[in-house]
């Protein structure tokens, strides 16, 4: 099944084919400060990625291991990309109706916002590990 997205002024559009995974919530305070809350993501191999549109995508190296992707025009939030990595991690928010996805589990809980609780009973994981990936 493929599925679509975009970001909110459509300069940026991919399809996704290939097994995505459930959407994890990330919590960390790059996610925080990127999305303006926690980003609830899903993940796909960089060979089921197809940018049908890639005009308004920019890279931000946030860190020694990952970058992310994101709308230079409009702002969203897009992708996460983890160094050495062959997938990319894909903003739930930015795929159409009918994903079938669910949050499954929340990261980096330790760092989040002292503004919401999480009280969904899902599982919930201080930091990351590899287990526990976004």
């Amino acid at each position: 099944m493929t599925q679509r997205g975009s970001c909110l002024c459509g300069a940026v559009s991919f399809e996704l084919s290939g097994k995505l995974r459930s959407v994890t919530a990330c919590h960390c305070g790059q996610c925080r400060k990127q999305s303006g809350h926690y980003w609830a993501a899903t993940s796909v191999a960089d060979i089921g990625l197809c940018l049908t549109k890639d005009e308004g995508l920019t890279w931000f190296d946030a860190s020694p291991t990952a970058r992310r992707g994101f709308c230079k025009l409009c702002g969203s939030t897009l992708f996460w990309k983890p160094a050495g990595e062959d997938r990319t991690v894909i903003s739930a928010g930015s795929l159409g109706p009918g994903s079938g996805l669910e949050i499954t589990k929340h990261v980096h809980v330790a760092d989040k916002g002292d503004y919401y609780d999480l009280s969904d009973g899902l599982p919930q994981f201080e930091a990351l590990s590899g287990e526990e990936s976004v």
